[in-house]
């Protein structure tokens, strides 16, 4: 169980957080409200996931399958859960069946995982999921995602072969140093005018999904509609423990 100072100060960091986030929207003249801050939680345990909750707040993401599917059904039914990053295509069906509240994935980088969470949801008999198409902004071998001339493609066969996915806009991972956070930044806006173009969809309903916890302000200045903070709310993560 997490000591009560260290819950102590992840709520005060999780307002510190949303408060900036709030002004960040605000200096470029963005709804707050379409920002969505998405408290990482991985690595950290249940008590302190519920104290981040009992401070209000109800978007949380993992990214490791099992380590997944045993903590959400030890917390409240009404967290908007997010997976986030690269999921495997034959976990699809684990995660979705673990997690009934899963509202969103961040990281659907091909056909394959795709076609695997279609029909996933599509067996479970759960409502439509909404998904975020990856896209490896950095050009980085170790990240996962399309590449920004095969996004279009990917989202095209979302939308029109996954009739269980919502398809719902774009994410992308930044460089550690943040060296090039603008550039990457850039990519992903630029995708999202062709992928709008493509399909006939409206900028404003599109989500973007950009932005940790080193640059999440930069983010949202640039658009994003989603930021995945998780050391700056929570502190260092423990990874000895990792599951995947």
């Amino acid at each position: 169980m997490a000591a009560p100072a260290v819950e102590a100060t992840a709520a005060t960091a999780l307002r510190s957080v949303a408060l900036r986030a709030r002004k960040a929207a605000e200096r470029v003249g963005r709804d707050p409200e379409r920002v969505r801050v998405v408290a990482v939680s991985k690595t950290k345990p249940v008590s302190l996931i519920r104290q981040i909750y009992d401070a209000g707040h109800r978007c949380f993401g993992e990214n490791y399958v099992q380590e997944f599917i045993d903590k959400a059904p030890q917390l409240p039914e009404d967290i908007e859960w997010h997976f986030v990053g690269h999921l495997q295509s034959n976990k699809a069906k684990t995660l979705l069946a673990g997690v009934p509240n899963l509202a969103m994935v961040h990281g659907v980088d091909g056909e394959k995982v795709a076609n695997h969470l279609d029909r996933a949801v599509s067996s479970l008999g759960r409502h439509p999921l909404k998904v975020l198409v990856q896209v490896n902004t950095s050009g980085e071998a170790s990240k996962s995602g399309v590449e920004p001339s095969s996004v279009v493609e990917l989202a095209r066969h979302v939308n029109m072969h996954c009739p269980n996915l919502v398809f719902s806009g774009l994410m992308t991972i930044g460089m550690p140093d943040y060296t090039s956070t603008p550039d990457n930044f850039r990519t992903l806006t630029s995708c999202r005018a062709e992928v709008c173009k493509a399909l006939g969809m409206s900028e404003d309903q599109f989500e973007l999904s950009m932005g940790m916890s080193g640059d999440f302000e930069q983010a949202i200045e640039m658009g994003s509609t989603n930021v995945r903070v998780g050391s700056t709310i929570f502190g260092p993560r423990d990874y000895s423990k990792k599951s995947t």
